[in-house]
């Protein structure tokens, strides 16, 4: 006889392996409708407020030398322009324009879910699956 178990074990693995795909699916969509990859949208989103590139990167969960590359190729489209961070001259911040404020509504818009995944979740609830999935991660 199975163990009871096994079956929810697969069946919540199966559930963030849907909630993945459904994020994924939609995220592809939003992008390729303004012809971005679904990076270079995150990093456009991430640019609604001035950020160092190297703040975008761990939003990206990428090397800043990778981020480099795909802030380039926003700002070519017009869509990000760089410039010196007030406090450290040394830091460029990367800004969205208006025509990539545009495209980032655009997209949002387009991203009911891969926007805000846990829209329906409470913070009791946000808070108790943090700490279920750091739980995870620990083992």
């Amino acid at each position: 006889m199975p163990d009871p178990s096994d079956e929810l074990a697969r069946e919540i693995v199966g559930l963030f392996a849907a909630v993945n795909r459904r994020y994924t699916q939609e995220s592809e969509a939003a992008a390729a409708a303004h012809d971005l990859t679904p990076l270079q949208a995150k990093a456009l989103l991430a640019a609604e407020t001035p950020l160092p590139t190297r703040r975008i990167a761990e939003r990206l969960h990428a090397e800043p030398s990778n981020v480099t590359v795909i802030i380039d190729r926003l700002e070519s489209r017009g869509l990000v322009e760089r410039g010196p961070d007030e406090t450290d001259r040394r830091v460029k911040r990367v800004t969205a324009t208006a025509a990539g404020h545009a495209v980032a509504a655009d997209l949002r818009a387009r991203m009911p879910f891969a926007g805000d995944p846990l829209a329906r979740l409470g913070t009791p609830q946000r808070e108790a699956l943090r700490d279920l999935l750091q739980l995870i991660l620990e083992t």
